[in-house]
């Protein structure tokens, strides 16, 4: 059985790693709209430009 002291550290730690992993997420989703929105400006220009033909 764990004593109290390690039962209250492994509350802490589960707690921790579920804030950190919050967070990157997070971050992950910032990233990923930011590059998302660079590759479709970056694709719109290419299209004007004549450089890709895309079928629409």
């Amino acid at each position: 059985m764990l004593e109290p002291l390690s039962m209250a550290l492994l509350v802490l730690a589960v707690l921790a790693a579920v804030a950190v992993a919050v967070i990157a997420i997070k971050i992950a989703i910032k990233l990923a709209i930011r590059v998302g929105i660079v590759a479709a400006i970056i694709l719109v220009g290419l299209y004007a430009a004549g450089f890709v033909g895309l079928p629409f």
